[in-house]
């Protein structure tokens, strides 16, 4: 308010202060009870007299919330003065937040109480059929008493059993009734058969068509299973019919994207106590963990510009270009979040050993693959140049993928060639793994037609197999689960990314992924359906790799994004040394790394990167003529030749020995042409002035000396600056046009297109640094050279001619156009 009365109406309020104690939350470590005393004493020994009771000795105030509960009923009249509530200001937050405060204290307390009483042997911890661990225990509790929590347990130390048993202690102690079980289609039957393996009560999956749904809200049972398919459409009438005591949200990672629609609706959900399973709340990137938070205690982490100041670096456009305060993110979580890793409570849990097989493509292979790599390559060296158009990515994606399934086999892609080395090297590997009569094994592939394909060969092997992809229905998905777990002749299990979840598998003592997935939490989803809880044996796991191929690449990403996951949620590591993999150069080296696939082979010795022609003559110059090197460029023109531009800053006669010499060879050389730095600011000048154009073709950047780089930072930010100027001049302008000033308004428009010319001048390297504005006559000249149009001209004309003569008659509407065409962005009214 103060801004709009004037700058001096703000800066003189700034260097004033407030003239009353303030108590508010400071939310910047949380939300902590603070106060801030006014820089003048005058008046203030009332209130500080008043407020000593709630004060420390520091004159700090007391954050506890019984303190802060008794100063809000205080304040209010007679109990406080008319001076001392003119003299203060109380946060009108402090409600919810007392409420929240006494909460906690309330689930600490009962708590205690519980554990207490288990000590006097008054209550037990034996509330499931079966004795849970120590660890389970503090689990169970975790969830029961923590009202609203997340679980992230790693894979296999059964989640699932920990929050039936919190239910069932909520059930004894705070009457629960309702219980929503929301989890991914595939893992209905298995939360029912753990349901009925550890307690007596009622668990009903709801199927069927939206009557038969409505109709299950309606007559609940204590436990109520849905997936998240449904929650889509039925998240209204799960609140108003079924209203549940408990949300449990199963594989919770589903929700990781704050921008989906299944999470938003998803955090439509209202319960009193929620809890959230997932040993994999953070796969990608920490704006994952951030959601799933959200979803528990929306304050915990605040909005999420505040968690993207807090937690990420951001550039000069709000974009996050690196993390920080990873530690902090960390101490933040923890009040909601409890983790174990199987090395903290399993010392007894068998081993498990993991081997990579690379598998050299065949010919017909190594063909295909290669023409999708080009096509993908060709993609990344646009990146180099520019962002990539949303069709453009996307297009890349998919070349991505299809080159990701030709390393299993291209019959994925055409059923016509069907050559697989991997399906060659998995028949070894089975008749090894299958020698010991009573091992199970589980496969895994992203791509049901691989599956397919190792379904033939166990087939003609004589291996009967249970199979579970996307496309089986759910009570046959069960029927499946069953027979390989009960049945001793079924001892193969075929399953896509479907089976990575939830299901309990132990009788598997091996699991074999023919492909990687991308990311290592789902990798470690695979291995966890065998080693887990439960497993008896050691698990040996198998990963098939295509050799020399995107798949080879994967294998190191993989390894890069866990350190990020073991760092923020198990606190390991160097949290200040993680990089965010994120930007368009990031991507461009991702990319390139995995198309090339230049890691090393263990037990193999890569060869070494061959610098391409270009960069080897670059290096050469720059290393020369130092910093006389001002820019050297690659161009691709016509037939894909390179040709390489480089600017020396070098008189007549050397940089005619440097042309004579770059021209000599055996002919096979790049072609490079020289030129000193007054040539090479004239063809710029043309350029910009629409003269000249450099040939079509690939641009690639291969040195830059620090001296034109420094300019042409400056150049950008005088550039940034003289539109700043404008949109404030053609702010100033509407704001006088709104407030029934018109006549003031075109000078401040004329203002604003002289501003923006500057710019484009700027930008051409034709304005000295001390000038601001465009004159008329240098408004025509951008005209001429088609920078502006001739309208723009015409309009700055009739805006001089207004502002000399006040003519109020000056349609607005057609400046306001015409400033946009001019790279001008108006505000949103008007």
């Amino acid at each position: 308010m103060l801004r709009r009365q004037g700058m001096r109406a703000f800066e003189t309020a700034t260097r004033a202060g407030s003239k009353r104690a303030e108590i508010f939350l400071d939310r910047r470590e949380g939300a902590l009870p603070t106060v801030a005393w006014p820089l003048s004493a005058v008046g203030m020994r009332t209130v500080r007299a008043w407020l000593a009771p709630f004060l420390n000795a520091d004159n700090t105030i007391d954050q506890s919330a019984d303190k802060i509960a008794k100063l809000v009923a205080a304040l209010p009249l007679p109990l406080a003065s008319a001076q001392v509530r003119r003299s203060l200001r109380l946060s009108c937050h402090f409600d919810p937040w007392i409420e929240r405060e006494q909460r906690k204290q309330s689930r600490e307390t009962a708590r205690a109480k519980f554990i207490g009483e288990v000590e006097r042997g008054k209550a037990s911890f034996d509330l499931v059929k079966l004795p849970l661990l120590p660890y389970q225990r503090d689990g169970m509790l975790h969830l029961a008493f923590g009202e609203r929590t997340l679980l992230a347990d790693e894979m296999g130390l059964r989640k699932t059993v920990q929050a039936i048993a919190a239910c069932e202690l909520l059930a004894r102690r705070k009457g629960i009734r309702r219980v929503l079980i929301v989890c991914p289609a595939s893992l209905k039957a298995e939360w029912e058969e753990q349901i009925a393996q550890f307690t007596d009560r009622k668990a009903m999956s709801v199927l069927g068509p939206r009557a038969q749904r409505l109709s299950a809200y309606g007559e609940p049972v204590f436990f109520n299973i849905v997936n998240y398919e449904q929650v889509l459409v039925d998240v209204e009438d799960i609140n108003q019919i079924l209203a549940p005591d408990v949300v449990i949200l199963d594989e919770a990672q589903r929700i990781k994207n704050w921008q989906t629609k299944t999470a938003r609706c998803v955090k439509q959900l209202r319960s009193p106590y929620a809890f959230v399973l997932t040993g994999t709340p953070l796969e990608n990137r920490i704006d994952e963990l951030y959601s799933i938070v959200q979803f528990l205690d929306p304050e915990l982490l605040g909005p999420l510009f505040r968690f993207n100041r807090d937690f990420y670096h951001l550039d000069e456009r709000g974009r996050p270009v690196n993390y920080k305060n990873l530690g902090q993110l960390r101490v933040r979580v923890a009040p909601v979040m409890f983790r174990r890793r199987k090395s903290d409570v399993e010392s007894e849990l068998p081993g498990r050993t993991v081997t990579n097989y690379f598998v050299p493509m065949a010919d017909e292979q190594r063909t295909r693959y290669e023409e999708y790599r080009g096509q993908a390559a060709r993609i990344v060296q646009i990146a180099q140049r520019r962002q990539l158009l949303p069709k453009e990515f996307e297009r890349l994606q998919m070349l991505l993928a299809c080159m990701r399934m030709i390393c299993d086999t291209p019959a994925i892609l055409d059923p016509a060639c069907r050559v697989s080395p991997k399906l060659e090297e998995l028949e070894r590997i089975l008749g090894d793994l299958l020698q010991e009569p009573d091992r199970k094994v589980i496969v895994f592939s992203e791509w049901e037609r691989m599956l397919d394909m190792v379904r033939e060969l166990a087939s003609e092997m004589g291996i009967e197999v249970a199979w579970h992809t996307g496309s089986v229905p759910q009570q046959r998905r069960r029927a499946e689960i069953t027979r390989f777990k009960q049945d001793p002749a079924c001892r193969l299990f075929l399953s896509t990314d479907s089976g990575s979840v939830g299901l309990n598998l132990q009788v598997a003592s091996a699991v074999v992924n023919v492909d990687l997935p991308w990311n290592p939490a789902k990798l470690e989803q695979r291995i966890a359906r065998a080693w887990r809880k439960g497993q008896m044996r050691g698990v040996t796991v198998v990963n098939l790799v295509c050799e020399d191929s995107i798949e080879h690449g994967m294998v190191y990403l993989l390894g890069a994004k866990q350190a990020l996951a073991d760092g923020v949620l198990d606190g390991q590591g160097d949290l200040a040394a993680l990089k965010m993999p994120s930007g368009r150069g990031a991507m461009i080296e991702r990319m390139q790394a995995l198309m090339q696939a230049s890691a090393p082979v263990a037990g193999k010795i890569s060869a070494p990167r061959v610098a391409p022609p270009e960069e080897t003559i670059a290096e050469d110059l720059t290393r020369r003529h130092g910093a006389r090197a001002l820019l050297i460029e690659s161009h691709q023109g016509a037939y894909g030749l390179v040709r390489l531009l480089a600017v020396l800053d070098l008189d007549r006669e050397a940089l005619q020995a440097e042309t004579k010499r770059l021209s000599q060879g055996d002919g096979s050389a790049l072609r490079v042409d020289v030129i000193d730095r007054a040539t090479w600011s004239a063809l710029a000048k043309l350029q910009a002035s629409g003269l000249l154009q450099f040939a079509a073709g690939g641009t690639r950047q291969l040195h830059l000396a620090a001296e034109l780089e420094t300019a042409a930072k400056a150049a950008q930010a005088r550039i940034v600056a003289l539109r700043g100027q404008a949109e404030r001049a053609l702010t100033m302008a509407r704001v006088l046009c709104q407030g029934g000033f018109p006549e003031e308004a075109p000078p401040l428009l004329a203002t604003a297109l002289s501003h923006i010319g500057a710019a484009l001048l700027a930008a051409d390297g034709e304005l000295p640094a001390a000038v601001t504005k465009a004159t008329p006559v240098e408004f025509r000249a951008l005209a001429g050279r088609k920078a502006l149009s001739g309208q723009a001209i015409a309009t700055l004309d009739t805006l001089l001619a207004a502002g000399a003569s006040s003519d109020t008659e000056v349609r607005t509407d057609r400046i306001l156009t015409e400033s946009r065409s001019v790279g001008v962005r108006p505000c949103d009214s008007g």
